[in-house]
């Protein structure tokens, strides 16, 4: 009976630190919720939608991508990953989505933004983070990359390259 406690005890406690782990893991690699705003008249007649979510390195990348637009005649809405359920595509010239993999697939709003819409408008720019940089979803080009700082301005420069030919 006392070896059943002590392996009875030892499961308990290799449960107890895993569930320990998995509560440090979403707390430290969770995204933030991004606070909606706009940039720009939403009278302009190019538009720009811009869907993220909330960490240093998406707001540095979001960031990138406007300065490079604020002086030009366009119009960008930045909103969460998680509003895109009530984003008409049509509405926009070009649309960014920002977004990490989570949990080895894509948030729940991004894939079903994409099966809805991915395939029939060309205007969508997806950028996949994750930690080797290099997943995304099946059948979509996306741009893919690691979360890191310093390489901000390589992921900018890639949308930016996407975007030009959107936003002429």
């Amino acid at each position: 009976m006392k070896r059943f406690k002590k392996i009875l005890f030892r499961i308990l406690a290799v449960m107890v630190v895993f569930f320990l782990f998995l509560v440090w893991y979403q707390y430290k690699y969770s995204m933030d919720i991004v606070a909606p705003y706009t940039v720009n008249s939403p009278t302009l007649d190019k538009k720009l939608l811009i869907a993220t979510q909330g960490s240093d390195f998406k707001d540095k990348v979001t960031s990138g991508i406007i300065d490079h637009y604020n002086n030009d005649s366009v119009y960008i809405k930045v909103v969460d990953v998680e509003s895109l359920n009530v984003i008409d595509p049509n509405d926009f010239n070009a649309l960014v989505i920002i977004h990490t993999w989570e949990n080895w697939k894509p948030p729940v709003s991004v894939q079903s933004f994409i099966e809805k819409y991915g395939n029939e408008n060309n205007n969508i720019v997806v950028f996949t983070t994750s930690g080797d940089g290099d997943y995304t979803m099946k059948d979509v080009d996306a741009i893919a990359g690691e979360s890191k700082l310093d390489d901000a301005p390589l992921y900018i420069k890639k949308i930016l390259d996407r975007l030009k030919m959107l936003l002429l």
